[in-house]
């Protein structure tokens, strides 16, 4: 889409989200990179409906592999973004080079009425890239997302990852493997705003989603390497978002 709509890619939860693409606990080492766009859109529905002219374009990108992923997400509840595009790569290059060619796969005369439509539906937007530290996709990625995107301390961000990974990831690996949430992820900033590091979880509704919130704070609620995670990252924001169209 002209103007960068293709790299209008983050998340939660994201949300985002973001999960679908996190690698798995058990397979730290797989290289996964999003290019996510939060956005302020004045009329959404209208938006939507313009993204959804776009999908044919972004589900060829996956299939001959341009593209790792992607999904287009309407905010539910929480700050002034109110949609998210992103699109995921194996490396930060290959990231950038999917950024230009889905660009090129939605420009031109073709498709000059809906980007014009996206366009006057939607104005500002802020762009990160980020990486996935640590998750698990579960078998399926639910449609319902909660993302906490995180201030932290910059010189200790590598004890808030070792503390996500000792004290969170148990208790999110557990609650995918019983079926109260669908996937979760962590992911570091690579480029962007203020925001730093994005937890994320995803459950098959909003109200499944509501009830693994409610039972992940009750169970680390008196861990105090928990408390120590909240000494490092101070400073959130959350999002609930329901995926509206993503790729095959």
């Amino acid at each position: 889409m002209k103007t960068r709509i293709a790299a209008l890619v983050a998340v939660t939860a994201c949300t985002l989200s973001v999960t679908a693409m996190t690698a798995t606990a058990a397979d730290e080492s797989k290289e996964t990179y999003v290019y996510a766009s939060y956005i302020r859109c004045s009329a959404g529905k209208q938006a939507d409906e313009a993204m959804e002219q776009f999908k044919g374009a972004y589900d060829g990108a996956v299939k001959d592999g341009t593209i790792g992923s992607w999904a287009w997400m309407a905010h539910r509840t929480g700050g002034d973004w109110s949609r998210i595009f992103f699109h995921t790569a194996p490396s930060l290059k290959a990231l950038y080079a999917a950024s230009d060619e889905l660009d090129k796969r939605t420009s031109g005369k073709d498709w000059e009425k809906a980007n014009k439509q996206f366009w006057q539906a939607c104005g500002s937007h802020e762009d990160y890239i980020w990486r996935s530290v640590v998750g698990n996709v579960g078998t399926t990625r639910g449609d319902a997302g909660f993302s906490v995107y995180y201030v932290c301390d910059s010189s200790r961000e590598a004890q808030a990852d070792a503390l996500m990974k000792r004290v969170f990831a148990p208790a999110y690996d557990k609650m995918v493997a019983d079926g109260k949430i669908t996937s979760w992820g962590w992911l570091e900033h690579i480029i962007g705003g203020k925001y730093r590091r994005l937890a994320t979880f995803t459950a098959t509704d909003n109200a499944a989603l509501l009830e693994a919130r409610a039972a992940i704070g009750q169970s680390l609620q008196d861990d105090p390497l928990a408390q120590a995670f909240t000494g490092i990252c101070g400073s959130h924001s959350d999002y609930i978002w329901n995926v509206v169209s993503k790729g095959p």
